[in-house]
């Protein structure tokens, strides 16, 4: 090993640095800028990743709770009075907008001296939650979206600083009239590192964005299960005034 050293030193230069920043300081600026892309693309989506996936798993323990106090038979004036003022999550969030919805309607009615409408009433409730629905999922979601554009436009970006790369490789190969394996082997290695880069960048961005995407559904689900049942007891309320 020591001979071969001596002799790649008395070939005309230093003895190639393969590890990863020793390939990252020997690339192309433009190479170089690609990595840094690729590695900036990777940080930013894991810290959505982190950050996604913790909301979500507060989202579902404040739900359970919540759902075990709207179940137990308490009033729900007093439930809608205890939290109405900063509700937490988006179930929560639902409620109180229907609660308010409700008593603000019912408020109208008396007010005017008139009947209930029971239809109009609904309709609005129903309308309420189900604007409050998205615009909370929106928010619980946050920059999810930008995991599937991490993981689809890595790998191509990689691709790019890979091509031009090699591009260079070639074109020293070219100059200096060398094609053996010595002159070759450090312009690909710093090539196909921008590729490795993309997937590194890519491959946890799609599974992540698929898993996360799944999770949101299925509470989104859950929160819509839950404004149907809340709808439908609102609906027994207002059949039980109206007689």
């Amino acid at each position: 090993m020591q001979n071969q050293a001596v002799e790649a030193m008395e070939l005309g230069g230093n003895v190639p640095d393969f590890s990863i920043m020793g390939m990252f300081l020997q690339a192309d600026f433009v190479v170089q800028s690609v990595m840094i892309l690729l590695l900036t693309a990777s940080v930013w989506g894991w810290s959505i990743i982190f950050n996604t996936a913790g909301r979500i798993k507060e989202a579902r323990q404040k739900a359970d709770g919540f759902e075990e106090t709207f179940w137990s038979g308490n009033s729900l004036d007093e439930l809608y009075n205890s939290i109405r003022s900063a509700p937490d999550h988006p179930m929560a969030a639902v409620f109180v907008a229907a609660m308010r919805e409700w008593q603000r309607s019912l408020g109208s009615s008396v007010s005017a001296g008139s009947g209930i409408d029971k239809v109009t009433v609904q309709d609005r409730i129903n309308k309420v939650m189900h604007v409050t629905t998205g615009r909370e999922m929106d928010r619980l979601e946050g920059q999810v979206g930008y995991l599937a554009t991490i993981g689809s436009a890595s790998p191509f970006v990689g691709l790019f600083g890979t091509v031009w790369g090699i591009i260079n490789a070639f074109t020293a190969i070219a100059v200096a009239s060398d094609s053996s394996l010595a002159t070759v082997a450090p312009g690909i290695a710093e090539a196909l590192l921008a590729t490795a880069l993309g997937l590194v960048a890519a491959i946890p961005a799609v599974f992540a964005y698929n898993k996360l995407s799944t999770d949101l559904g299925r509470y989104a689900n859950r929160v819509d299960g839950f404004a149907d049942e809340f709808a439908a007891i609102l609906s027994r309320q207002l059949d039980e005034r109206g007689h």
